[in-house]
């Protein structure tokens, strides 16, 4: 189609796409999707694929006239979008849908204009990013953090028995509970909720792995104990329907198991792999993964560090759909952790500002990421074959498999991804060797590993 088009930039990183169909397009677009009705359709009267064109245009002409000017307006675009001289900034993001200005006509004798406004990345005019000072936080693998790493595989090579019925439950016990939260009038709601009941519901007392943290409660019970306490919860409790509220929760302890931990010794070494005769090798090897990924993680602190100075001299509009598209994103991340629906999460997000603290964390990231990939492009950073093998190589070693086998894994798309976590990786260091980056303060490991900062 002989299109044209006017691109207009306009507050909050919008397009607005003005576009002309001229009406020998149009016209013709017309006549083709009135001949395939003429094939398909059947009226009364007539015989299917011999209805005249004028009676179908004289009984269902305005219908006609919408239907192709809703069939040329999204072909118009998807010509556009597709053009190669169309620049990346110029395009609607995979998650904003260009929404339609005013209420355009079809007319067969003239051409066809409409207009649609659309988000598309935003313009990022990077500021300093060169000899910056930045101070970083560090930590040091230390025999604590190598003692809790064994303290897990003992954990991980228990062996679970049966206690007594008449045992009391004590901390490091398996218990198996049943519990219900009472509503507000302290009664059992009719309809359990989400969340509220729960049957056959496995936690280890101490370990804190329970929201409700009911470890201190179960603790003491026997097996067939029923026992209803009364809880506070906190302000900024998980579940926005019980923070700050006070409630009755009823409790059964359906079943009671104790751990039998494995020794820390040569044999639980060699049980962990084969590969460990002592239980030296075990702590060697231990010491070596933990050092490994502090070093990602020093990495990535000092990035952050850099970051914050770059954000703070270049400022960035996103666009309305791309903090809504993370903010769900990070909704489907949490609800796949604690196995619930995205929905709920929203939900219980909701309020007590915890929405707007997501919306700040979400607007952050992404304006690091579009910094990141401003820059990747302004630096003209590729990855070249050599690159593309290294990496597979590295990720070949990683795995303790050969660079062959690794490959089959990788699809197109996949290597496409690839290529782009090099590139990344590539900035990284640029930004890393171009400005002065000093150690700060001495923080825990777990804390360091954990922080989010």
């Amino acid at each position: 189609m002989a299109i044209t088009k006017e691109i207009k930039r306009l507050e909050k990183s919008n397009i607005q796409l003005s576009v002309t169909v001229p009406k020998e397009d149009v016209r013709t677009q017309y006549n083709e999707m009135l001949k395939d009705y003429t094939k398909n359709i059947q009226l009364p009267g007539f015989r299917k694929g011999k209805v005249p064109r004028e009676v179908l245009e004289r009984k269902y002409a305005d219908a006609l006239k919408g239907d192709a000017m809703g069939r040329i307006m999204e072909s118009t675009l998807q010509e556009i979008f597709k053009e190669e001289n169309l620049s990346r900034s110029e395009r609607p993001l995979p998650y904003s849908t260009p929404e339609l200005q005013g209420e355009p006509k079809l007319d067969l004798d003239q051409d066809l204009q409409f207009s649609v406004i659309y988000d598309v990345l935003p313009e990022v005019k990077i500021g300093q990013w060169k000899g910056l000072k930045a101070e970083y936080p560090y930590a040091e693998v230390e025999k604590k953090d190598i003692d809790k790493e064994l303290e897990e595989i003992r954990e991980r090579n228990a062996i679970v028995m049966d206690r007594d019925d008449s045992a009391a439950a004590k901390n490091g016990d398996v218990a198996t509970i049943d519990y219900q939260i009472f509503d507000e009038n302290g009664e059992k709601p009719s309809e359990p909720s989400l969340g509220m009941n729960r049957k056959d519901f496995v936690f280890t007392i101490g370990s804190g792995t329970n929201i409700y943290k009911l470890d201190d409660d179960v603790a003491g019970m026997k097996k067939g104990d029923i026992k209803t306490i009364e809880k506070k919860f906190d302000d900024d409790f998980l579940e926005a329907d019980l923070a700050g509220k006070t409630r009755k929760i009823q409790i059964t302890l359906t079943a009671l198991k104790e751990k039998k931990l494995p020794d820390l010794d040569d044999d639980l070494a060699q049980d962990v792999d084969e590969k460990f005769k002592t239980l030296d090798d075990l702590k060697n090897s231990i010491k070596e993964r933990l050092e490994k990924t502090l070093e990602a993680r020093l990495k990535e602190k000092k990035l952050n560090e850099l970051l914050k100075k770059i954000m703070e001299n270049t400022p960035v509009v996103l666009p309305e759909s791309m903090i809504k598209a993370e903010v769900e994103g990070r909704w489907r991340r949490l609800a796949r952790y604690y196995n619930m629906n995205p929905e709920t999460i929203a939900q219980m997000m909701s309020g007590d500002g915890k929405d707007k603290e997501w919306r700040e964390a979400a607007e952050k990231a992404l304006h690091s990421r579009v910094i990141i990939e401003t820059l990747m492009d302004e630096q003209k950073i590729e990855v070249s074959d050599d690159d593309l093998n290294r990496e597979f190589e590295s990720i070949a070693a990683a795995n303790g498999a050969q660079i062959d086998e690794v490959k089959k894994h990788y699809n197109e798309e996949a290597v496409f991804y690839l290529k782009e976590d090099i590139r990344e990786k590539k900035i990284t260091d640029i930004l890393l060797a171009e400005n002065d980056l000093k150690q700060g303060k001495k923080e825990n490991y777990l804390d360091f590993m954990t922080d989010n900062g």
